[in-house]
């Protein structure tokens, strides 16, 4: 079956680049740190829940606009609202936003994501979700659901972040809702490393093309086991890994591998 191809997307609340198969994100209120609206919580998940289907796109790389990732929802267009809905409305929100990380945890590709200035809210959700996190040593990233009068609850982070950085830290953040250091986040293992900010793009960019070059067809199996093992026992994990790489086996990249190292050459992975 053909898939759909995500080069010529022209979304309307965030900015869309693809290039040598690299997606980059970069949300587009710079003048307000790139709140989040209803409408590109919307245009998000709806893009990630595409990216399953995309042949162009082997990887996402999530990139701060005008010195900062993302500030959370906006207070005005968001928060506002929200006060005045009755109960079906804010679950058919609170349904939605956790539906964007759904759709990036299941999009079948790698996704970075590379911090500068402040992640909360919303932002910091995005950063957790992600599969690799980069950040400079400027990087502030709060949980901050709380200091709202809200549960720490939101958009999975009880379930994600304590298998990040443990649940004795996890719980400390979700309940003060204070800033996480760019330090802190690496020390606990939040943040895969920490560089300038002058070099935070570039690096994000590099790690995304060392996986693109890889066997994508794999990673995605990579990507769909790292998710679907947290809730299974050892024996089921072990087991669903076996059938995952029997699945693997059978790819043409396995076989350029084999071949490649007989032959003393790097392999060239097509992702097939």
């Amino acid at each position: 079956m053909k898939g759909i191809q995500m080069a010529g997307l022209k979304p309307s609340h965030f900015l869309w680049q693809v290039d040598g198969r690299i997606a980059r994100v970069r949300l587009d209120r710079p003048e307000r740190k790139n709140p989040l609206t209803f409408e590109s919580y919307a245009e998000l998940r709806d893009t990630f829940r595409d990216l399953v289907y995309a042949d162009d796109v082997d990887a996402i790389v999530f990139l701060p606009n005008g010195g900062n990732l993302c500030s959370g929802g906006d207070v005005h267009e968001i928060i506002g609202p929200l006060v005045d809905m009755d109960m079906k409305q804010l679950l058919a929100f609170t349904r939605m936003t956790g539906d964007l990380v759904k759709a990036m945890l299941n999009c079948g590709k790698p996704i970075i994501t590379a911090v500068d200035g402040v992640a909360v809210g919303a932002g910091a959700i995005i950063t957790m979700a992600s599969d690799i996190r980069i950040a400079t040593p400027e990087a502030k990233t709060a949980f901050l659901f709380t200091r709202v009068g809200l549960a720490g609850c939101d958009m999975g982070a009880c379930a994600i972040l304590p298998r990040i950085i443990g649940q004795g830290r996890a719980a400390e953040l979700l309940y003060t809702g204070r800033t996480m250091s760019a330090a802190e986040g690496e020390r606990w293992g939040f943040y895969n490393r920490l560089v300038a900010a002058d070099a935070l793009e570039a690096d994000a960019l590099e790690m995304a093309a060392r996986i693109v070059s890889g066997p994508t067809f794999a990673h995605g199996i990579t990507k769909t086991q790292l998710n679907h093992e947290w809730s299974m026992g050892l024996d089921q994990a072990i087991e669903a890994e076996a059938q995952a790489q029997a699945i693997c086996m059978q790819t043409r990249d396995f076989e350029r591998a084999y071949r490649a190292f007989v032959a003393k050459e790097k392999p060239v992975f097509r992702g097939d």
